[in-house]
């Protein structure tokens, strides 16, 4: 869901996406819900159906409450919960492929910030250059990641 969205003049959001759950995800779901008629069919067919619905509404909710957004403005980078000034960006690197299976597996630096899932393989690199953070880089799943490298290239820090 990336999106270019307009606010007032600091607060432009050059990109914005949310690392919605893929359509697998919502499956298993809908899965696990459905179990809970089975498990309920021998007390009463209605209360297993009204206890799987129950499940698949709480679950969604956990899902979507626990789904990490991106957000790029001029002066800030935010993802997930970390939110870091734009100064403070060094080289950005976007990869798709086996090259992100790299980055994501054998590349990757233990102390690096994280925002993975397993479930959007492209991932942007975000080099960190803070001298007062140890972390040496961030690395974010995306699904446009030409679309945030891009956005994250802007000069207008």
């Amino acid at each position: 869901m990336s999106s270019p969205v307009s606010q007032t003049p600091s607060q432009t959001v050059l990109y914005s996406e949310r690392l919605l759950p893929a359509l697998w995800i919502w499956l298993v779901v809908a899965g696990i819900s459905g179990t809970f008629v089975l498990a309920f069919i021998p007390i009463s067919l209605t209360v297993g159906i009204v206890v799987a619905i129950v499940a698949a509404l709480v679950l969604a909710a956990l899902l979507l409450m626990s789904t990490p957004r991106i957000r790029v403005t001029p002066e800030t980078l935010q993802v997930g919960r970390a939110e870091i000034e734009r100064r403070w960006i060094g080289e950005v690197a976007g990869f798709r492929g086996e090259d992100a299976t790299q980055q994501r597996g054998p590349a990757m630096n233990a102390t690096a910030y994280l925002c993975i899932r397993g479930w959007i393989s492209p991932v942007v690199k975000i080099e960190i250059t803070d001298p007062a953070d140890r972390t040496p880089y961030w690395l974010t799943s995306t699904r446009h990641p030409e679309k945030l490298v891009e956005a994250l290239q802007q000069t207008s820090r």
